[in-house]
């Protein structure tokens, strides 16, 4: 409240309320990408759609059905206060482990990998439920988690779904490590204890990819360093994506126009980015990554300036997911890391991912709607 004289008057000016708001630039980026993706989704699928479903619009429609799921998720997680999300966490936390068990007899085989369970995907549930819980855990135990006992408790939240999930994909439990990090990282411990896990992390990882039973792992990386040495099968993906993105040039073949998708597996799904070159060119493809960059470091932004820790936490798992799975999905494309199964966020085809992904934009955007202060 300020007091301003005129004469010998005294007059109490009021300070208007600063009214709440969204960080809209992160509502019109994932609005913007999700759009783009199903028009990238019909453009990369149409072929094979009409050779194996008699309907070229196939992939297109589910796309566009997952991605109005996916809007009335982020509307309602938008309005849903996040705090109030604080009480469901161990529950969630939980039940996601218990889908990951359900799995083992329940779960439908693809691609000789058993990761659906009655129509979805369970781990992209669990990276959800482990970012809430995780940082509710660590809000409430902030004081007593100071040494490398505490850090080695938060750890185990993050471990025990991730060496559930690597039993059958392998590059979902890396990722759910990584984001599990980078929460820990942002909650203040010591570079040191992550100094001090690096060695059995890295021991842990070397046995998941040479133990005989898993031998088709360390071929990955064996195709990756020569996919010429069999491009007619384990390289054939690596090989044509690259073709998709050498022929697409500065401009692109321009939308629909793609050759490579008539040979690429599934070129709608993880290896899309390779058609958004071919079509689009590196002008396209500069302007997807761009797309990432601004939702990424309004993300970064949000966590830095979130009322409380919970927030702050929240924020950046979900900033942590979207930046390194964009990262490993256009690695992945680009040959510049060893074939792994990503979507590209928003992107790719995918009613699980997709879904799951714009209702946690929900509870980003609630997040940015209670600042300490924004740009």
């Amino acid at each position: 409240m300020a007091t301003a004289s005129t004469g010998k008057k005294m007059k109490t000016v009021k300070k208007k309320p600063l009214k709440a708001s969204y960080d809209y630039m992160v509502f019109f980026v994932v609005i913007l990408l999700v759009l783009f993706g199903i028009v990238m989704v019909f453009s990369s699928s149409y072929y094979n759609a009409m050779k194996d479903y008699n309907d070229m619009f196939y992939f297109m429609k589910r796309q566009l059905r997952n991605g109005l799921l996916g809007c009335v998720g982020m509307i309602f997680m938008m309005n849903f206060p996040y705090r109030h999300i604080r009480r469901f966490t161990l529950l969630a936390y939980i039940g996601g482990c218990v889908l990951l068990i359900l799995l083992i007899p329940f779960g439908t085989v693809a691609n000789g990998q058993k990761r659906w369970l009655w129509g979805f995907q369970p781990s992209e549930i669990v990276k959800v439920t482990t970012i809430l819980f995780l940082s509710h855990y660590i809000c409430i135990y902030k004081e007593s988690l100071k040494d490398f006992a505490g850090f080695l408790k938060c750890l185990a939240i993050v471990a025990i779904p991730c060496a559930m999930i690597a039993v059958t994909n392998f590059s979902t439990a890396l990722l759910l490590a990584m984001i599990g990090g980078a929460v820990l990282f942002a909650a203040g411990f010591s570079l040191k204890y992550f100094a001090m896990i690096a060695g059995p992390a890295v021991g842990a990882g070397a046995i998941a990819v040479l133990l005989p039973a898993v031998r088709y792992r360390l071929e990955r990386i064996q195709i990756w360093l020569d996919p010429f040495s069999d491009p007619t099968d384990a390289g054939y993906q690596i090989i044509q994506g690259l073709y998709a993105l050498a022929s697409g040039g500065l401009f692109g073949l321009g939308i629909g126009q793609s050759r490579q998708k008539t040979f690429l597996p599934e070129a709608h799904n993880d290896i899309i980015f390779a058609i958004i070159a071919e079509e689009l060119g590196m002008v396209g493809a500069g302007i997807v990554i761009l797309l990432f960059f601004i939702l990424i470091w309004r993300g970064i932004k949000i966590a830095m300036n979130a009322q409380d820790q919970f927030g702050s936490l929240v924020a950046t798992g979900i900033t942590a997911q979207i930046a390194f799975q964009s990262i490993i999905n256009i690695a992945v494309t680009t040959n510049t890391i060893p074939n792994t199964g990503q979507p590209l966020p928003f992107v790719s085809y995918g009613g699980t991912s997709l879904a799951i992904m714009m209702t946690m934009m929900g509870v980003l955007l609630n997040i940015s709607r209670y600042q300490k202060g924004m740009d």
